[in-house]
Order: structure tokens, then C-alpha cells, then sequence
């Protein structure tokens, strides 16, 4: 192997790499970091469903236990 077929390996490499950047860039980049770290927590993350009915019966029911100025008036 001489040092110009290195040369021109080394150049081929380099021309390769920079024509598939837009391709890799996504997987290896900055981006691709922060979008895996962001999966990452999310993953921890779980989702709470409610039951409307519950909800509002519990709240009917802690204001109709509040104290109304009435009920003070009347003692």
C-alpha cells in the first residue's frame, strides 16, 4: 500500500461521511441524545385516570360539610 492509496481511502471516507450526515446526524447528534433522554423519563411516567362521577360526588360532599354563615347565626 502506498501513502497516496491511503490518501485517497482517507478522502473517500471522509466524502462518504459528510454525503450521509443528514442521514446519521439524527442517531448520533445532539438531538438524538436529548430525544432518548426525554423517552427515557417519560417512560417513568405513568398516566392517572380519573373517574368524573367520583370526583364530583367528592366534592359535593365536602361543600355541603363546609360551615355557612347560617348555621353560625343560627346558634
Amino acid at each position: 500500500m502506498s501513502w497516496l492509496f491511503l490518501v485517497l481511502l482517507a478522502l473517500a471516507v471522509v466524502v462518504l461521511v459528510g454525503a450521509e450526515w443528514p442521514r446519521i446526524s439524527p442517531r448520533l447528534g445532539m438531538e438524538a441524545r436529548q430525544k432518548r433522554q426525554r423517552a427515557k423519563r417519560k417512560s417513568k411516567l405513568k398516566v392517572v385516570t380519573s373517574d368524573a362521577d367520583k370526583f364530583a360526588a367528592s366534592v359535593e360532599r365536602d361543600l355541603a360539610n363546609l360551615p355557612t354563615t347560617e348555621e353560625r347565626e343560627r346558634r
